[in-house]
């Protein structure tokens, strides 16, 4: 059932609406990472002296030295380390976007979802990049602590956390929050499984950019399949929204 769901996902890459969600999510994610970048050099412009003199040497620019030797690697490192998770979550507000072309492609004649509006996206996207950082960080102690498997902990902890949100924000369009945690805690297993499915190719550059693509795709594939094949997995009756 997994597999199969992300295979029909990445069958449909070239939908112009995936397409449209992916340039639009990287695009926002770039133009936030530039604009802290700037953020960062004014904030050195104004802590830092401008320059100063030093005896045989001359005039050093001590602001320009402390952002090429300091602040551009900083910048590079934080942004390699935030891409994915800052990407996935500008994407994650257009979720229905994706879910939508899914569903006229594969699932014709379903009810109309329900929308999931900008401020409640917003609010999502902002509360699962937080989780996923600080969730991150904190593992990023036990990365160091235990090597050698390293990769295993980073594809449990973030097919977790994937399979946790995507198996509720795919619920959601179809239920209120309560049916939708009724969804997520009845399949959790399976949910989890594919979250590391899709964690496993956030280590490979490039390919990371469509993780959430691919993962909002998937999820709502293996959503409508478990509700087609177990609806008493489901946690609740048929598909159609909650009034």
């Amino acid at each position: 059932m997994i597999a199969s769901a992300v295979a029909s996902a990445i069958a449909q890459l070239g939908d112009r609406r995936f397409l449209g969600v992916l340039a639009m999510g990287l695009g926002l994610t770039i133009g936030l990472l530039v604009l802290f970048y700037l953020g960062f050099v004014a904030i050195l412009g104004w802590l830092l002296p401008g320059s100063f003199s030093l005896p045989w040497i001359g005039q050093i620019d001590l602001t320009g030295a402390v952002i090429g030797w300091v602040g551009l690697p900083v910048f590079l490192l934080l942004s390699a380390l935030l891409m994915i998770p800052v990407a996935t979550a500008f994407m994650g507000i257009f979720l229905d976007k994706v879910a939508d072309a899914v569903e006229d492609r594969h699932y014709p004649g379903l009810p109309p979802a329900r929308r999931i509006g900008l401020i409640e996206g917003l609010g999502d996207a902002a509360r699962f990049l937080g989780v996923v950082v600080a969730v991150n960080l904190v593992a990023l102690i036990a990365y160091l602590l235990f090597a050698p498997i390293a990769p295993l902990l980073f594809w449990g902890v973030n097919g977790y956390l994937l399979g946790r949100e995507y198996g509720q924000l795919v619920a959601l369009r179809r239920h209120d929050a309560a049916g939708a945690s009724a969804f997520r805690r009845a399949n959790g297993g399976r949910l989890f499984i594919a979250g590391v499915v899709m964690a496993v190719p956030l280590t490979i550059p490039v390919i990371n950019l469509l993780v959430p693509i691919i993962g909002a795709a998937s999820f709502t594939h293996l959503y409508h399949k478990i509700s087609a094949t177990r609806p008493s997995q489901s946690g609740y009756k048929g598909r159609n929204p909650q009034p």
